[in-house]
C-alpha cells in the first residue's frame, strides 16, 4: 500500500500536467500514451487490447481523474511487484512531464540545476500526505529546510522563512511544490553558498529521505581472510549495511544483514587503529575504525537505530519521523483549538463580568440622581412634608442596602470568576492527565489486541488438539472393541482346546490302557511263543528221531572205484521245517517291533498334543490377564 501511495502521487502530477484547461480532465489520446509510458517504466506486460478498449474513441469525451482512476488500478498498479522496477525512473518521467507546464524559474535562470529540482521535488512528494490536491505542513517546509542548510553547514535564515510561511495562500491551502521550488530558487537560503555545495547537499537530503539511507562515510574494515584493514565506503539503510571501494558505489564487496540477533560494541585501540567498534551478528563479527570519536558515536548511534527499526517491522526511518512529527502537529492543533475554546470561554465570562459592572454603574448613576431629587424636594418640602422626609429616609435605606447586596454580590462575582480561572488550571492538568492515560490505554489495546491473537492461534492449536486426541479415542475405542472381539475368540478358541485336550487325555489313556493290554497280550504271547517254541524244538527231535530210521540208507559214493567213505546231507524236510520256523520267529519279531514302535509314535503323538494345548492355556491365560490390566 505504501508504494501504491507514493506511485500515485508522481502520477498525479502527470495527468494534471496533461490538464491543460484545469477543467480535471484529460483527453483519451493522452491518457493513452500516459498509460503505455507507465507499462514501461514499471516493467508491466503490455495488454494493448484492455488499453484500446478502454480509451476508444466515442462521444464520451475527455477523461476525468476518477474515471482514469479504475482503469489505473486495474490494469497497471494491481500489476505492480516491488523490486521489478526502478521507482526512480516512474519519478523522471512524471516530472519530466509536470516540470515542462509547471517550473519555470525567474527570468529562466535559478539557483537550482534540473537534477536539483528533480529531487526536491521527489524529496516534496515523499514528505507530503496523501491528500490531493499535494501540500506539504509548514512545520515540514521548515524541517526540509533545515535539513538542506544542515548539509550545507548554512543556518536557516528565520526572517526569510517567517515572511514566506506567513503568505496568505500558504497559510490558507498548504504549500505547493512549485511555490517551494520558487522560494529556494531565489537564493535566500542559499546566499554565498557554491552551487555545487548546494547540489551535493540536495543530493545528500535525497538519498538519507528517499534512498532510505540512514548514514554514509569511509570507514576502516578489517577483513576476514587476510585481516588486514581496508578503506570501504558505507552505506547504511535500516536492514542492510553495504560497503562499497568508493563512494560512486559501483563495486560492492559486501553487505551485512542486520536483524534482531546483531548488536555494536566499542572496542579498545589496537593494531596502531583508533575508535574501534564491531558489529556482531550470528555467524560472523566486522571490526571498524572510523575517524574519529565522534564519528564512531554517530555511526553506532545509526546502526543501533537500524537495527530498532528492523526489529519493529518498520522499512524506512523517515517516514517513522514523518509519522511522529504528523502526530506532534495533530496534537498541537488540538491544544490550540482547546485554548482557542478556553479563550472564548473567558472572554464570555469577562463580558457577563463587564456588563454586570456597567449595570452597577448605572444603579450607582440612578442613586445619584435620586439622592439629589430628594435633597431638592426635602429643601422644598421640609416644613410641609415631614413625613416624607420619612418616608424618603426609608427608602434611601432601601437603597443602600440594595447597594450593599450589589457590592456583595459582585464580591461574589470575583470568587467566581477566581474558581473559574483555578478550575481551568485544574482542568489544563487533567487533559494533560487524560492524555497521558489515553496513551496507556492505546498501548493497552495493542497489548490486548497481540494477546487476543495469541489467544486465537491457541484456540486454534488447541481445537486441532481435540480432533487428533478424538481420532486417538475412536481409535482406541476400536482398538479395545477388536481386542474384546479377539478376547471373546481366544475364550472360544481356549475351551475348544480344553475340550481337545480332555479328549487328547482320554485317548491317551485309553492308548496307555491298550497298550497295558498289548504289553500284557504280548507277554502272553511271549510266554506262549516260548512255550510254541520249546513245543517246536521237542517235536521237531520227536520227528528227527522218527523220521531217522525210515530214511534211506548211506550211501557210499565212490570215486574212481575207490572205497572213499559217502559224505551224508541233510534231508530236505528238515531244512525245509528250519526255514519255517526261523520265518514265523523273524517275521513275529518283526511285527512285534512294528507294533512297539506304532504304540510310541502314538505315545508321542499324544504327548505333543498335551504340550501344544499347555501352551496355548498359558498364553491364553497371559492374554487375557493383558487385556484386565
Amino acid at each position: 500500500m505504501e508504494l501504491r501511495a507514493e506511485l500515485l502521487k508522481s502520477i498525479w502530477y502527470a495527468f494534471t500536467s496533461l490538464d491543460v484547461e484545469k477543467s480535471g480532465k484529460v483527453s483519451k489520446s493522452q491518457l493513452k500514451v500516459l498509460s503505455h509510458n507507465l507499462y514501461t517504466a514499471l516493467n508491466i506486460p503490455h495488454d494493448p487490447v484492455a488499453l484500446e478498449d478502454h480509451f476508444r474513441d466515442d462521444d464520451d469525451g475527455p477523461v476525468s481523474n476518477q474515471g482514469y482512476m479504475p482503469y489505473l488500478n486495474k490494469f497497471i498498479l494491481d500489476k505492480v511487484v516491488e523490486g521489478t522496477f526502478d521507482k526512480e525512473n516512474v519519478d523522471v518521467f512524471c516530472w519530466t512531464l509536470c516540470a515542462k507546464k509547471n517550473y519555470r524559474p525567474k527570468d529562466g535562470v535559478g539557483v537550482l540545476l534540473d537534477k536539483d529540482a528533480f529531487h526536491l521535488w521527489c524529496i516534496f512528494n515523499f514528505l507530503s500526505e496523501d491528500k490531493y490536491p499535494l501540500v506539504l505542513a509548514p512545520e515540514e517546509v521548515e524541517y526540509l529546510l533545515k535539513k538542506i542548510c544542515l548539509a550545507m553547514s548554512v543556518e536557516l535564515s528565520c526572517v526569510d522563512m517567517e515572511d514566506f510561511i506567513s503568505q496568505e495562500p500558504v497559510q490558507l491551502s498548504g504549500i505547493t511544490v512549485w511555490a517551494f521550488l520558487d522560494f529556494v530558487n531565489t537564493g535566500r537560503l542559499t546566499r554565498g553558498v557554491e552551487n555545487d555545495s548546494v547540489t551535493m547537499a540536495i543530493d545528500k537530503v535525497y538519498q538519507e529521505i528517499v534512498g532510505n539511507i540512514i548514514k554514509e562515510g569511509y570507514l576502516w574494515k578489517k577483513g576476514h581472510l587476510r585481516r588486514n584493514w581496508n578503506e570501504r565506503w558505507f552505506s547504511l539503510r535500516p536492514s542492510t549495511l553495504h560497503y562499497y571501494v568508493s563512494e560512486d558505489r559501483k563495486e560492492c564487496k559486501g553487505c551485512i544483514e542486520l536483524d534482531h540477533n546483531c548488536c555494536v560494541e566499542v572496542l579498545p585501540e589496537k593494531e596502531g587503529k583508533r575508535c574501534m567498534f564491531c558489529v556482531k551478528t550470528l555467524t560472523k563479527t566486522y571490526e571498524m575504525s572510523a575517524p574519529d570519536t565522534k564519528q564512531r558515536q554517530e555511526w553506532t548511534t545509526a546502526i543501533q537505530t537500524a537495527i530498532r527499526l528492523c526489529v519493529e517491522g518498520k522499512n524506512s526511518l523517515h517516514k517513522d519521523l514523518k509519522l511522529r512529527r504528523r502526530e506532534l502537529r495533530e496534537e498541537r492543533e488540538r491544544r490550540r483549538t482547546t485554548k482557542e475554546e478556553e479563550l472564548q470561554r473567558l472572554c464570555l465570562l469577562q463580558g457577563e463580568k463587564e456588563s454586570k459592572l456597567a449595570e452597577l454603574e448605572l444603579l450607582q448613576e440612578a442613586q445619584r440622581h435620586s439622592q439629589a431629587a430628594l435633597l431638592q424636594e426635602e429643601q422644598k418640602r421640609r416644613q410641609k412634608h415631614e413625613e416624607l422626609q420619612r418616608t424618603l429616609q426609608d427608602q434611601l435605606q432601601q437603597v443602600e442596602e440594595e447597594r450593599d447586596n450589589m457590592q456583595a454580590e459582585m464580591a461574589l462575582k470575583d470568587a467566581e470568576t477566581d474558581r473559574q480561572r483555578k478550575r481551568i488550571r485544574e482542568l489544563e492538568e487533567m487533559q494533560l492527565r487524560l492524555e497521558e492515560a489515553l496513551h496507556q490505554e492505546i498501548r493497552a489495546r495493542q497489548n490486548e489486541e497481540t494477546y487476543r491473537l495469541a489467544q486465537a492461534s491457541l484456540l486454534v492449536e488447541e481445537e486441532e488438539k481435540m480432533k487428533v486426541l478424538l481420532a486417538l479415542q475412536e481409535e482406541q475405542e476400536q482398538y479395545i472393541l477388536k481386542t474384546q472381539r479377539e478376547k471373546q475368540e481366544l475364550r472360544q478358541e481356549m475351551v475348544t482346546k480344553s475340550q481337545d485336550l480332555e479328549e487328547a487325555q482320554h485317548q491317551l489313556e485309553k492308548v496307555r490302557a491298550n497298550r497295558h493290554r498289548m504289553d500284557q497280550d504280548i507277554a502272553t504271547a511271549q510266554r506262549k511263543l516260548r512255550q510254541a517254541s520249546t513245543s517246536v524244538k521237542h517235536w521237531n527231535v520227536q520227528m528227527n528221531r522218527l523220521m531217522h530210521p525210515i530214511g534211506p540208507g548211506e550211501r557210499r559214493l565212490s570215486l574212481g572205484g575207490s572205497g572213499d567213505p559217502v559224505v551224508r546231507g541233510p534231508s530236505l524236510r528238515d531244512s525245509s521245517l528250519r526255514l519255517y520256523h526261523q520265518r514265523s520267529e523273524g517275521e513275529r519279531e518283526k511285527e512285534r517291533e512294528r507294533e512297539n514302535e506304532q504304540e510310541h509314535i502314538e505315545e508321542k503323538e499324544c504327548e505333543e498334543r498335551v504340550s501344544i494345548i499347555g501352551r496355548e492355556e498359558r498364553h491364553l491365560s497371559q492374554a487375557s490377564n493383558g487385556d484386565c490390566a
